[in-house]
């Protein structure tokens, strides 16, 4: 009986960005053994011709199978680098951690026979279809259970009940609708669509829109693809803004440390004890930070109707206690009330804190266990396999051999 030879690691060349996930990304091809190489094209935009030659060096140097990015960092609207990686016969695959319903629409020149999506949304995959891409998979978030793990030190001031650390989304909104310059009609529709879409289950705005407001299409198609790109981003971040500032509000009779942007401190009202803490730093500061809550809580941004945030993946990696709002894709990851704390709306959040503030072996006992489900399926390492094998799926014949 003949038995074929193993096939090789791919070659993975990963473009390189100020995002977490790529340095993530190569700790995991490193513990696994897949070779890589780290592309940084630099801060600033680079022209045609010298981005055109560095990608051929590199293809030269190190021969790749595959070229891997995140949210599309790297690849340029024009299209220079779908056109080079087709010339080289190198899929192109970008796992997108934000929506891809925000970010695909204004490149050109997509190649979908040579790209491969990977989206940490489930619900996003027909979307991502819709615009025309063929190869399209679904991969969550995951944890690095190094970095984030039990026993981290953290600063004093860090020591809290109950701690929130997240964006209020206050700035981003507003970017986003200058971005958009909407008309009239439009800009005074904004706030009713955003609180509109919060509530429902839609997860497109232009959707939405369809079935609520569909005299405002018109105006919405009128701003091109970029600025209607840019408005339907504005609902949902104000959207995002209401429900999170409803679900904050409830920690506020707990004393609560809230850490992010400065928009914090124009949405909350004075309470007692409530602290805000400027931004923390993902790297340096957050796996020191969240063993020093009781209750670390968490609310998803609206973009995401049915899929689960960062926070819930490390959260549980460093073995401490998290109580988030309940998103359809999470029961498929953790089980809920054995590893995981999950609220149905805003009223009951506050009932729940008060609940598990008040038993102290019930969190211990659900970090543990949230933890050591991290371990069996959601670091970076499984998501790395996983890519593998979706690349290896997708490309047959091309990877690895």
């Amino acid at each position: 009986m003949d038995v074929k030879a193993p096939r090789r690691p791919p070659r993975l060349l990963l473009l390189t960005s100020a995002y977490f996930l790529l340095g993530e990304l190569a700790a995991a091809c490193k513990r696994l053994n897949v070779p890589h190489l780290l592309l940084d094209l630099g801060a600033k935009e680079m022209d045609a011709e010298l981005f055109v030659r560095t990608l051929r060096e590199a293809n030269a140097s190190f021969r790749p199978d595959a070229i891997l990015t995140v949210n599309h960092l790297g690849v340029d609207r024009e299209g220079v680098l779908q056109a080079l990686a087709r010339d080289l016969r190198l899929p192109l695959v970008s796992w997108f951690v934000d929506n891809p319903e925000f970010i695909l629409p204004v490149f050109s020149g997509a190649d979908p026979e040579n790209t491969l999506i990977l989206t940490w949304d489930a619900d996003s995959l027909n979307a991502v279809r819709a615009l025309g891409f063929q190869k399209v998979s679904w991969l969550p978030l995951g944890a690095d259970p190094e970095r984030f793990r039990p026993g981290r030190a953290g600063r004093p001031e860090w020591r809290a009940r109950v701690s929130f650390v997240g964006n209020s989304m206050l700035t981003k909104t507003a970017r986003r609708l200058d971005a958009a310059r909407p008309g009239p009609a439009l800009l005074a529709a904004f706030a009713p669509l955003a609180a509109g879409f919060a509530a429902t289950g839609e997860r497109n705005v232009r959707a939405f829109m369809a079935q609520s407001r569909p005299e405002l299409l018109p105006e919405l198609d009128a701003l091109g693809v970029e600025r209607a790109t840019a408005f339907a981003t504005a609902v949902v971040w104000r959207a995002t803004l209401e429900y999170r500032l409803d679900c904050v509000r409830r920690t506020l009779p707990f004393a609560p440390l809230i850490a992010g942007d400065p928009g914090w401190r124009e949405l909350l009202p004075a309470s007692p004890g409530l602290r805000l803490h400027p931004e923390i730093n993902y790297y340096e500061e957050l796996p020191g930070f969240y063993p020093q809550s009781d209750v670390n809580f968490n609310c998803t941004s609206v973009q995401m109707k049915g899929a689960v945030n960062q926070r819930v993946f490390d959260v549980p990696a460093a073995g401490a206690f998290l109580l988030t709002d309940r998103r359809a894709q999470l029961e498929t990851m953790f089980e809920p009330g054995r590893e995981i704390a999950l609220y149905e709306s805003p009223d009951e959040a506050s009932e729940l804190l008060a609940r598990y503030l008040a038993d102290a072996p019930e969190r211990k006992r659900m970090g543990q266990a949230g933890r050591a489900r991290v371990l069996a399926e959601h670091t970076y390492e499984h998501r790395l396999r996983s890519l593998l094998s979706a690349l290896a799926e997708h490309f047959p014949g091309r990877i690895g051999e």
